[in-house]
């Protein structure tokens, strides 16, 4: 259960400090996960994951990085009901942001073939390979954020 008070007194531990290694890898994860990936498509990836992740932080720290790649405040804010916001996300983004919710809860514990076949149809191997590293590693983000409890507001562009 989260609560105010460790919120305004800071994170649970200040995790990049004590495993520098790990930090260092991820860093590097990070990098290598967006070559060949759209910058706004990589936002978007990153604001889902992180909605359905609870992960405050990460909500913050990829909205001020989508605007900064050209991202409107509308599909922004549309972002947590892209499915039923017709017209605003093209179906690569949608086949995206589909898999991404796939790979973020693994609600029966796969991807259903549906999910990974409709990505499959708008990218390339390559580029489907690239966007599943990106799904990976944002969720592991996610979950150091708020493992850690990382308060919204610290990161700006």
């Amino acid at each position: 259960m989260t609560t105010e008070a460790t919120h305004q007194h800071g994170p649970r531990m200040h995790f990049h400090k004590l495993a520098p290694e790990v930090s260092k890898a991820m860093f590097a994860l990070e990098k290598a996960s967006r070559q060949g990936l759209d910058p706004v498509l990589i936002e978007l990836v990153k604001l889902r994951a992180s909605q359905l992740n609870h992960c405050a932080f990460c909500l913050d720290m990829h909205a001020k990085d989508a605007r900064k790649a050209g991202e409107t405040e509308e599909r922004i804010y549309l972002l947590s009901a892209w499915e039923e916001a017709t017209g605003y996300y093209t179906e690569k983004e949608r086949a995206a942001l589909a898999l991404t919710e796939a790979v973020t809860v693994l609600t029966d514990g796969f991807v259903p073939d549906e999910v990974y076949e409709r990505a499959a149809r708008h990218f390339p191997e390559q580029e489907l390979a690239q966007l599943l590293a990106m799904i990976i590693t944002i969720n592991a983000w996610n979950r150091i954020g708020v493992t850690t409890r990382l308060a919204p507001g610290a990161y700006s562009v």
